[in-house]
């Protein structure tokens, strides 16, 4: 089951999240994320991103798993669906979702919420976005509840 909720990510009740990353070139130390990753570095800490940086370079659209830190979660799940550019596109918003979801399904995860992959730093519609996300969730089987959330924090 999809839903589209508005919200923050954080505030979600499921066993994991998925961060939008790029493919994590810059040491995570010299990073100052921002969005849904400097929301997630300010609530769970370097853990997670330190966790991150043994992967190496992520390809486009790879999905890895890490700890929480300091978050309720059971895990997050970071995505390259940013460019070194920090552009997206909708095949790399698509093969994003898709890894997380078949990542998520492989570690016995029954509830995952993910922001809109490719809007926000990434540039694309929030609607495309979400459209293709959807597009991409309901092609692959899953059994669990599954949350795209729509940004929605308090105005600056």
């Amino acid at each position: 089951m999809v839903e589209l909720v508005d919200g923050t990510l954080l505030d979600q009740p499921v066993e994991m999240i998925v961060n939008a990353w790029n493919g994590n070139l810059v040491p995570w130390w010299l990073l100052r994320p921002h969005g849904v990753s400097g929301a997630i570095k300010r609530s769970a800490g370097s853990e997670p991103f330190r966790a991150l940086a043994r992967y190496g370079t992520l390809a486009p659209g790879q999905a890895v798993l890490t700890g929480a830190g300091r978050l309720p979660f059971r895990g997050i799940i970071h995505v390259a669906a940013i460019t070194l550019w920090g552009r997206s596109t909708p095949a790399l918003v698509q093969a994003a979702t898709r890894n997380a979801l078949l990542l998520a399904r492989t570690q016995g995860c029954l509830s995952l919420a993910f922001p809109v992959l490719g809007s926000g730093s990434g540039g694309l519609p929030e609607a495309q976005a979400t459209a293709v996300m959807l597009d991409s969730l309901r092609a692959l089987p899953y059994d669990g509840q599954i949350r795209i959330v729509r940004y929605r924090g308090p105005a600056r």
